[in-house]
């Protein structure tokens, strides 16, 4: 609900969300300040339309990005070639098996995986850390812009990356990551 509230007061037309079993949609836009209202009021929403559709059908749905936020392997070599987005934000944890992203990369699909994709809260926690050390605190602006710079270069690096070795953005990022897990025990005498 969080990412489509977030998304929602963008300026994005938010066109499907799903609970565990059902889903909604709507190729219009659906009304996502009642639908948060509805969750507010009873904790699931799916099953008080009476037009809900099986979660199943989501990835049938004509997007333009598709955000999986709840579940690990839900984006399969089952449903891979039903998906018509042609990004995928990654918001859970592992939501595309290795199969499904080989499938959705050779259809020129743009999957920001999970550990880029996720990456702001902890970029924002070390903020925190870094503030707590210095004993002065930004204000919520200044993290803002500095979360911003660090996401826009940390995924400017891994597509860049990805575009030059012909791969995939998750491997990019688990290639720079190792890189760089590397660079920094040598530098330290670890290795």
């Amino acid at each position: 609900s969080f990412i489509a509230k977030i998304l929602h007061d963008m300026g994005a037309k938010i066109v499907a969300i799903s609970e565990s079993f059902r889903a909604l949609h709507d190729p219009d836009g659906l009304d996502v300040d009642h639908l948060v209202e509805l969750k507010e009021q009873h904790g699931r929403v799916t099953h008080l339309f009476d037009d809900a559709i099986p979660k199943e059908q989501l990835f049938e749905v004509d997007c333009d990005i598709l955000v999986p936020a709840a579940l690990s392997n839900q984006i399969t070599e089952d449903n891979a070639h039903q998906i018509k987005a042609k990004i995928i934000a990654e918001a859970a944890n592992g939501p595309t098996t290795p199969e499904a992203t080989r499938i959705l990369t050779e259809r020129d699909v743009l999957i920001i995986p999970d550990v880029l994709a996720s990456a702001g809260g902890v970029t924002v926690s070390y903020f925190e850390w870094v503030q707590n050390n210095q004993g002065y605190y930004w204000p919520e602006a200044e993290v803002n812009m500095k979360l911003r710079e660090k996401m826009v270069e940390a995924f400017n690096t891994i597509y860049d990356l990805a575009e030059d070795r012909k791969m995939d953005m998750r491997l990019a990022a688990y290639v720079l990551g190792i890189k760089r897990t590397a660079e920094a025990s040598r530098f330290r005498g670890w290795a």
